[in-house]
């Protein structure tokens, strides 16, 4: 068995300084641009060492030593999800921008991983963190935000966290798609959301929801909540969503309708089944119903269900779903900005920068 050939040695700034015939001070003031300080015949030495060498000097060390790595964390509560990695893509434009490293940890839904994830953002000394959370606790971010490393908020506030805090003005967002739905003439209108007790954007997203279809009167919401990650729960939850399908498909059927003020609309289009309108709270809800709904009652599920997303995936425009279009690289590349001015030393109270959302009208929700 050959022994695999060893990895060469990589040269180090003693080795440079004895290249070039002089001492780690001058090879570290050249480093640092300090050229003014060396001489033109001591400057080229050094240049000509370190190409010989193929020096390359270990950015996190100097950095250190400077007291800046231009590193900073990014805490993402689920990569796997579109929003994610839309946000990320204006989080490195902007890092590329600012001349910063993003350093992206992906906590995967485990609020154990976060704290992990936390605790290990710190040992590096990054300058800054963007946190995109599902459910820190307030003692794991004591070493961020006001009381030491700066910190700012993607989406969502962390109970205990008072920082700055980017992402959809959530509330007029919900408000936006139950307006819609509304004016469409729909009914029956099922809010459907993902746990929300420990984060912050789905709690406004449900609470305006429910305030908008108070104060419409006469429609009927619901809010169904389904939890992605437990299977025996998703299953439960469609069950009783396809009961009321059922139940609204069949009163209409029936001429049922209750004497409503779209009954004259109904008796015009008595051939055709009432839909219920599903107003889904993000993308991962929404591929989740779509792709159930498409099972029960095959391709053209839609002539019985409507469907509105917040979150606006590549697969909504295919499937002719409608939605709210989430500003995602603007939000990543505004929590880049705000960081950076926090790691200036901007001092100012903490700062909310809620982006509108943009509702796309597809075929789903067309009467």
């Amino acid at each position: 068995m050959s022994t695999p050939p060893a990895t060469p040695r990589r040269a180090t700034i003693t080795d440079v300084a004895r290249e070039a015939g002089t001492g780690k001070t001058s090879i570290s003031r050249y480093l640092n641009g300090e050229m003014n300080v060396l001489s033109p015949e001591l400057r080229a030495r050094i240049e000509a060492a370190i190409a010989r060498l193929d020096y390359q000097p270990n950015q996190m060390a100097r950095g250190l030593k400077r007291g800046r790595n231009r590193l900073i964390g990014m805490l993402l509560a689920d990569l796997t999800n579109p929003y994610s990695v839309e946000v990320l893509q204006g989080v490195e434009a902007a890092c590329h921008a600012l001349g910063l490293m993003p350093l992206i940890c992906h906590a995967a839904n485990e609020v154990e991983m976060e704290r992990r994830y936390l605790q290990l953002l710190t040992t590096y000394r990054v300058e800054g963190v963007i946190v995109n959370a599902l459910g820190v606790r307030e003692e794991t971010l004591r070493p961020v935000g006001g009381g030491g490393i700066p910190a700012v908020l993607v989406d969502r506030q962390v109970e205990g966290l008072v920082a700055d805090m980017v992402g959809l003005d959530n509330r007029a967002a919900a408000e936006l798609g139950a307006r819609h739905l509304l004016e469409q003439g729909f009914e029956h209108i099922w809010f459907v959301v993902q746990p929300f007790e420990r984060v912050s954007s789905r709690h406004l997203r449900v609470q305006a929801f429910d305030d908008a279809l108070r104060a419409h009167g006469r429609a009927r919401g619901h809010t169904l909540v389904l939890d992605l990650a437990d299977p025996a729960e998703v299953e439960r939850g469609l069950a009783e969503l396809d009961r009321a399908i059922d139940a609204v498909s069949g009163a209409r059927h029936d001429g049922r309708d209750g004497g409503s003020a779209n009954s004259k609309r109904t008796a015009d289009n008595a051939g055709e089944p009432a839909r219920i309108a599903l107003f889904a709270a993000n993308a991962p809800v929404a591929l989740c119903l779509a792709l159930h709904l498409k099972t029960r009652y095959g391709a053209h599920w839609q002539t019985r269900v409507a469907l509105l997303s917040i979150d606006d995936p590549d697969w909504a425009e295919l499937a002719g779903i409608t939605t709210i279009r989430q500003p995602t690289y603007e939000i990543g590349y505004r929590a880049v900005e705000f960081l950076h001015e926090r790691i200036e030393g901007v001092q100012t109270r903490a700062r909310d920068c809620l982006l509108p959302g943009e509702l796309i009208v597809r075929a789903s929700t067309s009467r």
